[in-house]
């Protein structure tokens, strides 16, 4: 029997495994609808929790700046943070949470918020800002080696975020006042010529200039012929 259905063409062959297996087939075919409702069910539960967190965020965002004489509420947001945490609004609520407490003065505060956004949401298009902000809480606090590694690790493992113009110019205002003036130099020159019309990079030109005229030292030393020039060797007489 099994070599007769063996000899049958595909179609007939899958027609009659069919027919000998239509249990299991009606079976597996509850489970899998199951499954497709079982998906379908927790994507429009995403989708609600998504809309609803949208609104609580849209609602604080209202409120914070739609009237200019409001104090930041860090409160609101990690509230929103705290109901939809897998949310890209809850995402970016904790985010505008620990901005606002830094604009309050409140850095450790801030910082904490950064370093759990570090954690919490390791993937986000955001993870630049959040590392900055904590850089920049260390460097609110005057604790300028802390703040210094921070800036340094966000330059040399995150090269692509968008936020390490920022990060530059931080670290070498950073090592300007701890007397590292050839780092200071370096970050200066470099924001100043891949910065050249935003205002960064402007100011980075300003101090690159003040830096070099208080330290005639740090100008490179242009390069002659005489110095470089190889000596011809003399014939034997």
């Amino acid at each position: 029997m099994q070599s007769e259905v063996a000899q049958l063409p595909v179609g007939h062959r899958l027609y009659a495994w069919l027919e000998t297996n239509k249990k299991q087939v009606v079976w597996g075919g509850g489970i899998v609808a199951g499954l497709l409702v079982i998906i379908l069910l927790i994507n429009w539960n995403k989708n609600q929790q998504e809309l609803k967190a949208s609104e609580a965020l849209s609602e604080v965002s209202t409120v914070q700046f739609g009237n200019p004489g409001a104090k930041p509420d860090a409160e609101a947001y990690l509230k929103v943070a705290a109901n939809y945490p897998k949310s890209s609004a809850g995402t970016r609520a904790l985010l505008l949470a620990a901005g606002n407490l830094f604009v309050e003065g409140k850095f450790p505060e801030a910082k904490t918020q950064f370093e759990r956004f570090t954690r919490e949401y390791h993937d986000s298009p955001f993870m630049g800002q959040a590392l900055l902000g904590i850089a920049a809480s260390w460097d609110a606090q005057g604790k300028t080696n802390e703040a210094v590694a921070a800036y340094k690790n966000l330059v040399d493992h995150h090269p692509g975020e968008s936020v390490i113009p920022q990060a530059k110019f931080a670290l070498a205002r950073l090592y300007e006042a701890q007397g590292k003036l050839e780092q200071a130099r370096i970050y200066f020159e470099e924001l100043n010529r891949t910065e050249p019309y935003g205002s960064l990079g402007s100011e980075a030109g300003m101090r690159l200039e003040e830096l070099m005229s208080k330290n005639p030292g740090l100008v490179p030393k242009p390069v002659t012929a005489a110095t470089n020039a190889i000596p011809l060797a003399v014939p034997k007489p």
